[in-house]
């Protein structure tokens, strides 16, 4: 007497909905292993996504130059990288003059926050924001990192020159300072001068943790920043190479700023050089550190809705033993008997991994449409994963009880009451 496969689905199925407050006991387990997994994979990827998109954006030629790692529009945190020399701009020149593989070498002034102690805000008369980045950007830099305009267009060469009183804006501030959305041609104040806006950039791609700074620029011409902050010389270069010739690029641009530098053979750099891909591996370094955190806890979840899953195929074995006394009569082979109980085993548990599938994805999206600035979609492979772990947890776990059935002398099991 053989039973189908999809005859022992149906039969597990069944004791599920029969004892639905004991099965949802049993797999409670793995319903919050698989949804812990499923929530932040789908997270993580998301965020990943976002970060990929927004150095895509800034270029993924480029490199980087700063004085100290992390952000350069914020205050380095380490003391040691406090005290660093600033890049000067003519390193930007000699750049471009001796590295073979860089096409273009563009400068930026990052202005801080505050400057001499007061924030930065722009206002027009009703309206004003402090959440701006100040930049001074050479008008080259609108080829090294080309951003997408909603309306109206770059800072010109002549304008940079001249040191004009012309401002490009983020999205963002764009949103802030004009709701109508006729920025272009408008004046508005910024720490004291008044600035002509020339054009307004599109919406930014991607951004870290759904922020991305970009949509709160404020770029002003070069000349323009150094004349008005001659006390700032937080320069940030940025050195685009030639096609297929990054790593090319990224040695000569090194070697370079050492010799610039004037560092010691063996010395370490006393500067901050970077490419998209090393920060994106940094980001992936991190978040792999969440990642295994979240394996971890829904490793205990699995843990313990295995061992419930374990308990409940042990008492049905015994609840069902004159069953098995009689399909073995009726010539059941103790592979037939053990595939039987694996695969309610296996039912059971792939029922908690649906659930948690569900709600993962309930969570997720309700995250998405509460943020809409964070990103967040389930990946497939996050889907098969978590369900491929539940009916794996139903499979290790479900060996023991299956077997011990299969070991049942069919008379003794035919006098069981």
């Amino acid at each position: 007497m053989n039973i189908s496969v999809t005859q022992n689905m149906r039969v597990a199925l069944d004791g599920v909905w029969v004892h639905r407050f004991r099965s949802l006991l049993t797999i409670l387990g793995i319903v919050i292993g698989i949804t812990t997994v499923v929530t932040v994979a789908s997270l993580l990827t998301g965020l990943r996504q976002g970060v990929v998109d927004f150095f895509q954006e800034m270029g993924p030629d480029n490199i980087f130059l700063f004085k100290s790692s992390g952000d350069p529009s914020q205050e380095p945190r380490n003391a040691k990288e406090r005290q660093r020399r600033a890049l000067k701009p003519e390193f930007a020149d000699y750049l471009k003059r001796w590295c073979f593989s860089v096409e273009d070498v563009g400068l930026e002034l990052m202005l801080p926050a505050a400057v001499d102690g007061n924030p930065l805000t722009a206002r027009v008369p009703g309206y004003e924001t402090d959440t701006i980045n100040v930049s001074g950007r050479s008008p080259n830099m609108d080829d090294i990192s080309p951003r997408d305009f909603s309306a109206g267009r770059a800072v010109t060469s002549e304008e940079d020159h001249r040191a004009t009183h012309v401002v490009t804006l983020g999205a963002s501030v764009a949103e802030a300072l004009f709701p109508d959305g006729r920025a272009v041609g408008k004046t508005l104040m910024m720490d004291g001068a008044e600035y002509t806006v020339v054009g307004v950039y599109a919406k930014a791609k991607g951004g870290f943790f759904g922020e991305n700074g970009m949509d709160n620029a404020f770029d002003i011409p070069l000349h323009t920043a150094e004349s008005r902050y001659p006390q700032i010389d937080r320069f940030l270069i940025t050195a685009k190479a030639k096609p297929g010739m990054r790593d090319e690029a990224y040695q000569e641009v090194e070697g370079a700023m050492r010799r610039m530098r004037r560092l010691p053979t063996g010395a370490e750099d006393d500067f901050a050089i970077s490419t998209p891909d090393q920060i994106i591996q940094q980001f992936d370094r991190i978040t792999g550190l969440i990642g295994l955190v979240a394996i971890a806890i829904s490793g205990l979840g699995l843990l313990v809705g295995g061992i419930g899953v374990m308990n409940i195929m042990l008492m049905s074995v015994t609840e069902r033993t004159r069953e098995i006394g009689v399909r073995k009569a009726l010539g059941a082979r103790r592979r037939d008997i053990v595939g039987q109980f694996l695969v309610e085993a296996m039912t059971l548990t792939g029922s908690g991994g649906v659930l948690g599938i569900l709600i993962a994805v309930a969570i997720t999206t309700l995250v998405g449409a509460l943020v809409p600035a964070l990103p967040s979609k389930v990946p497939a492979w996050a889907l098969l994963a978590g369900f491929s772990m539940s009916v794996g947890v139903g499979v290790f776990f479900g060996v023991w009880p299956a077997v011990k059935a299969a070991r049942l002398d069919p008379v003794e099991a035919l006098r069981y009451e």
